[in-house]
């Protein structure tokens, strides 16, 4: 039974490291970067994975990297915006907002 499940827990892994961390996307032909790739592409979803598993709020939710890659994206974008518009992120108004669009577009599960 335990070797079912991990089997099952590596094939999410594969799957989530070829959609969302670029794990066949690499055009290098020598064995060191190849090597190079492979590993930083599981070490991006093992990662995002253990950065789940680390926070006692997701306890009954799903791990989903497409939630991680959007989570990312946004802070990314939002950063800008900031930086863009002078805007302070840390007012109290402005902290519940920044919080309400860092979750949007997440898979409501």
């Amino acid at each position: 039974m335990s070797y079912y499940q991990s089997r099952f827990q590596i094939e999410f892994l594969y799957r989530d490291a070829k959609q969302f961390t670029g794990l066949t996307h690499c055009q290098a032909r020598s064995e060191n970067k190849l090597d190079f790739h492979f590993n930083a592409s599981l070490i991006a979803v093992n990662l995002a994975k253990y950065d789940w598993l680390s926070q006692k709020n997701n306890m009954n939710k799903p791990f989903s990297m497409s939630d991680y890659k959007t989570l990312y994206n946004n802070a990314l974008m939002l950063e800008r915006f900031m930086y863009m518009f002078a805007v302070n992120p840390n007012t109290a108004k402005n902290q519940k907002i920044v919080k309400e669009l860092l979750d949007y577009g997440k898979i409501a599960a």
